[in-house]
Order: C-alpha cells, then structure tokens, then sequence
C-alpha cells in the first residue's frame, strides 16, 4: 500500500470516533512539533483493562515512512480495532 492510502485510510478510521473496544491509539514524538521521529501505539482490549504498547523509531520523518504507516493500519486490522484514536501533535521526546 503506498504512503498517501496509507494516511488516507488512518485518518479515516480516526474520524470515524468512539466505536467501542478494542481502541488502538497512536501517538508521534520528535525533537521539534515539525519532525516526528518516533510513534507509539497502545492497544486496550476493553474498558479499564491494560494497555499495551509498541514503539517505532525511525531518523527521518516516521509519518512519511511507507513501511511505519503499513505497519500501523496491520496492527489496527488485526486487533480487529474498533476505534482509531490518533493524537493531535508532535510531543517532544
């Protein structure tokens, strides 16, 4: 899947809203609010129950990266998610 289907489908998903458990949220870090360098993703199977969380890395931009944002929506099609909750904004790491 190429990069632009990609982020196409993710935002998608995201502004579907609130659909119930299991929730995949995602969230990207970076030196600076313009460079995302890093994304974590955490998976709640249900309601109060613990989350779970993968990280990547990469040393360019991780939101332009193919192979990242493939990987992403794999994660979300397998947890057979519900709710995509993408958070706004470069935190800085």
């Amino acid at each position: 899947m190429n990069l632009e289907k990609s982020q196409k489908r993710l935002t998608k998903l995201h502004k579907r809203g609130f659909h119930g458990y299991p929730l995949i949220e995602i969230q990207y870090f970076g030196q600076s609010t313009q460079l995302a360098t890093k994304v974590v993703v955490g998976f709640t199977q249900e309601e109060g129950g613990q989350t779970f969380e993968e990280t990547f890395s990469a040393q360019s931009e991780i939101r332009a990266d193919e192979v990242v944002q493939t990987t992403l929506l794999k994660i979300i099609d397998r947890a057979e998610a519900k709710t995509v909750v993408i958070k706004e904004g470069v935190l800085q790491a």
